[in-house]
């Protein structure tokens, strides 16, 4: 059972595991040295910090529908903007997944979204999330943004984006999951702190972080 749910057993991934999540980066012609496209400090967001997330309902990789806002609504929820062949997800991946395993018991809503172009990109199609879905036993519903409408509207730039919302659905904090990707005792340390901010109802310190990562895919 996914890990929105609450009732996931908590799991590490195992050497096979991590090998297979590096393949996705082998297999692309990829490398965890590959250049980052970070976020400009003067980028015009139009999704602002505490600002109400937009509404969007998606499917997953099994048929199912996510919806957002929630209702009820979770005490927090996670939007990860994301896909499969990207090195900087790669990396951050068992984190997140850690995250998720730990976070999730706590009422924590976890949510995945795919918006690139499959197109120029078949790493990324849905045929593909499905395979790391099933092989992975991946705990987060992964979503798939055909219209690239819900990562635009999110303003999402690169993968991994990373999105904390309140009990109310406002924006709490965004941006990377910790400060390298390259660096696992990290251990996603700004969303844990933006998390429990956000359960204890206080403001996360930081906010506002550099997201870096692979540009997302739009569509030309």
């Amino acid at each position: 059972m996914r890990v929105s749910d609450g009732t996931r057993t908590r799991g590490r991934l195992d050497h096979n595991q991590e090998l297979y999540q590096l393949s996705y980066a082998h297999r692309a012609g990829l490398n965890l040295s590959a250049p980052a496209y970070p976020i400009s400090d003067d980028t015009d967001m139009s999704f602002a910090l505490a600002d109400q997330a937009p509404a969007f309902t998606l499917r997953d990789t099994e048929g199912a529908e996510h919806t957002l806002p929630a209702d009820p609504a979770p005490s927090a929820t996670v939007v990860v903007v994301t896909c499969n062949h990207c090195p900087y997800v790669v990396a951050w991946n068992p984190r997140l997944r850690a995250v998720a395993e730990d976070y999730a018991p706590r009422g924590v809503r976890f949510l995945a979204v795919n918006a690139n172009d499959a197109t120029r990109y078949p790493a990324d199609s849905p045929e593909a999330m499905a395979r790391f879905v099933a092989d992975q036993s991946w705990p987060i519903p992964y979503l798939y943004d055909e219209s690239q409408d819900v990562a635009r509207a999110l303003d999402a730039h690169v993968t991994p984006h990373v999105f904390v919302l309140d009990g109310e659905h406002r924006l709490r904090y965004r941006g990377a999951p910790d400060g390298d990707h390259r660096d696992e005792s990290q251990g996603a340390k700004w969303l844990r702190d933006a998390l429990d901010a956000v359960l204890a109802g206080a403001t996360p310190e930081p906010e506002d972080t550099q997201a870096r990562g692979c540009s997302v895919k739009w569509r030309s």
